[in-house]
């Protein structure tokens, strides 16, 4: 079945969101307490948007559910373990997490260029948030470990 642009952007935000609910899971033992504790909130909020978003995106755009990419994953833990090895564990946590909200940014200004249906775009505004909320939070735990 092909998807037309606005399934495509959909998916794409879809995507970016499991990618970064999954890494933050697979690495939440490798961050700091304070960290850990500060972070979780916002991927708790994620993941409920998430499943939100997954069931609308099925009733009002015909878009069904796609199985995870676990080779990618998998690499980018493995990656991410690497770059642990040369540098500072939490900082490598920080840029690759900022990271993964450039992404989801780009996937959700994409999906903005779309009409969406009223609930679709309430949740996608509150991820919007969520991640710009997120970005500052991790600046933020970033900037003490810079002064030294």
């Amino acid at each position: 079945m092909f998807l037309d642009n606005r399934q495509v952007a959909m998916d794409s935000v879809l995507e970016a969101l499991a990618d970064s609910i999954d890494y933050f899971q697979d690495n939440h033992e490798r961050l700091k307490p304070t960290l850990r504790k500060a972070l979780t909130p916002y991927f708790e909020a994620r993941d409920k948007s998430m499943r939100e978003l997954q069931e609308l995106a099925r009733k009002h755009l015909d878009l069904l559910p796609r199985d995870a990419d676990v080779e990618r994953d998998d690499y980018m833990w493995l990656w991410s373990r690497l770059k642990s090895f040369v540098g500072d564990d939490s900082q490598v946590l920080i840029n690759e997490l900022l990271e993964q909200e450039r992404v989801l940014m780009q996937a959700l200004s994409t999906l903005f260029t779309h009409p969406l249906p009223e609930p679709i775009e309430a949740v996608i505004e509150d991820c919007w948030k969520n991640c710009r909320s997120l970005i500052r939070e991790l600046y933020r735990q970033q900037k003490p470990r810079q002064r030294r």
